[in-house]
């Protein structure tokens, strides 16, 4: 009986290798929004690495979860888990209105396990919205998830501070050029393992030719420490504050929104559709993994759309694979030494990276999209207008500025409102009155597992 590659166990230096890479493709999405949060509080150095190495060592406990899986928990997709950076605003809002600063993070740590408690309870019922997901919907989410995290690696190619003299200048840029085009190269004119490891070595020598620029930093793994445990409640025992835990609620939905969206992606891609018993046990693994975090001092976790965009690229398609990036990652949280290697990249070598991973995925929604039935003009409506709504945060960022604090936590989510927007115009397209017996023809694939899936990119 065949091993369908989804379950496929890789030799160990393939595994080492391509674990490691997805580790790469994510490393900085972890690492921010500790970061962010940890200057908000005006954490010493000490500490911030303290949260940064904690953050890391849980969203490798989160991937564990989601690819390994226990009992009815974890989607077992190449699924990798980390912070979710959809909490950041709100993490930053509770710091500012916690008159004494040390209690910020007990505050943050509260709120996040109720808010993991509240989502694991809900999963089974939030699966059940699959059957809204027909592939005009997936298509157009995948679309947005690609799209939405370009102007990402477009901001890391720049540089990592806006506020630095060289943001945006030529060598940084010529950086990003410069790895994009060994990516490329190396996925043209070379075979086998070297094809799928392509943005990994791209990533090594794009640092090795920023050396010569100045743009490598090398302090990092001069003063990091070689064994660190993120020993529990680190900063102080959780406090439950009704006002935090209800802000971090709705990012928990917001998160639960976009991990079925990247699961019912990433279904697609490894031609393993997620069935709503999927999307449930995934959802299980992504609020179990929040409320656990806090434990170790990390905070809510969710899935990493970048690394869809590596699964598609590469067509290595094994669970196994990333559940060894989670390994890696918590050796990471454990020696700090190990972490600072990747903090080694240069922003820029990583934003050329980054157009290969996230225009992957974006393509890949096209693909879906392409079997959708556009020749008929609801399905056509459907797209257009919920691309639009999608595309609001991103063309235009203070569009929801009047909105009140937790509305814009929501809406400023390009995926979340793309999602809602085509879940909506296809139930009133394609599901009610006479829409109904319209879009019939439409609704015949209604169920992922029905859709014919799209084909990875090679």
């Amino acid at each position: 009986m065949s091993v369908h590659p989804v379950d496929e166990k890789l030799p160990a230096l393939k595994m080492a290798t391509t674990g490691l890479q997805h580790v790469a493709a994510m490393y900085a999405g972890v690492v921010a929004p500790p970061l962010i949060v940890g200057a908000a509080i005006g954490l010493t150095a000490r500490d911030l690495t303290f949260l940064t190495g904690a953050c890391l060592f849980t969203a490798g406990l989160a991937t564990f979860l989601q690819t390994l899986g226990v009992w009815r928990i974890g989607a077992r997709l190449p699924f990798v888990n980390g912070v979710t950076f959809a909490g950041v605003a709100p993490m930053t809002a509770i710091v500012a209105a916690t008159r004494d600063k040390s209690d910020a993070l007990p505050v943050i740590f509260g709120a996040v396990i109720v808010a993991g408690l509240l989502g694991f309870l809900a999963a089974p019922f939030f699966s059940k919205a699959i059957r809204f997901f027909p592939p005009v919907v997936t298509g157009t989410v995948i679309t947005l998830i690609g799209v939405s995290l370009l102007p990402v690696a477009f901001g890391w190619a720049q540089g990592p501070n806006p506020g630095a003299r060289d943001y945006g200048s030529m060598t940084n840029l010529g950086l990003a050029a410069a790895t994009l085009a060994i990516v490329l190269l190396l996925r043209r004119f070379t075979r086998g393992f070297v094809k799928q490891v392509a943005v990994l070595l791209g990533l090594v020598a794009g640092t090795l030719v920023a050396i010569p620029f100045g743009a490598t930093d090398f302090t990092p793994v001069a003063d990091a420490a070689v064994v660190g445990f993120p020993t529990p409640f680190h900063f102080g025992a959780p406090q439950f504050q009704l006002a935090a835990i209800l802000s971090m609620c709705v990012v928990m939905v917001v998160s639960m929104t976009e991990s079925t969206a990247d699961m019912l992606a990433l279904g697609e891609i490894v031609e393993r559709p997620a069935d709503e018993r999927t999307i449930a046990a995934g959802l299980r693994a992504d609020t179990l993994g929040s409320a656990l975090s806090p434990l170790f001092n990390g905070f809510m976790c969710s899935a990493f759309a970048q690394n869809i965009g590596l699964v598609a690229m590469t067509r290595i398609r094994s669970r196994y694979v990333v559940a060894t990036g989670g390994a890696f990652l918590v050796l990471m949280g454990l020696c700090p030494m190990a972490a600072s290697l990747i903090a080694v990249v240069p922003r820029p070598v990583l934003g050329g990276a980054g157009v290969v991973l996230f225009g992957s995925v974006a393509a890949s929604g096209i693909q879906t999209l392409a079997k959708a039935g556009l020749d008929k003009d609801n399905n056509v409506l459907i797209v257009a207008v919920s691309l639009a709504v999608g595309m609001i945060p991103i063309t235009a960022p203070e569009f929801y500025h009047a909105f009140p604090e937790t509305a814009k936590i929501v809406l400023d989510s390009g995926i979340s409102t793309g999602c809602v927007a085509a879940v909506v115009l296809n139930l009133v397209f394609n599901h009610l009155g006479r829409g109904a017996r319209d879009g019939r023809d439409a609704r015949e694939v209604t169920h992922p597992m029905e859709a014919v899936p799209a084909q990875s990119i090679s």
